[in-house]
């Protein structure tokens, strides 16, 4: 199984990289863009065939390693 993980700030918290983005993208004559935000994507498989239980391993991994749960929202896509 193929797990994809979306990785982003929570609303509220600054983004400086994003901001980068948004004035860079200005810089280069792309007017109209806003409130751009960064973020994160993580891939990977799993050995795990039991949908439910590969789930619940992702959320087990993003809550102590791969997202600061403080500060950042997560999002898990699973393909078989």
């Amino acid at each position: 199984m193929k797990a994809r993980v979306h990785v982003t700030l929570k609303t509220g918290v600054l983004d400086p990289q994003g901001k980068a983005i948004e004035q860079a993208l200005a810089a280069l004559g792309f007017g109209g863009v806003d409130n751009v935000r960064q973020g994160k994507v993580i891939e990977f498989s799993l050995q795990e065939s039991d949908r439910a239980k590969a789930q619940a391993d992702v959320e087990a991994m993003c809550e102590k390693l791969l997202a600061n749960t403080v500060i950042e929202n997560y999002a898990i896509e699973l393909d078989a």
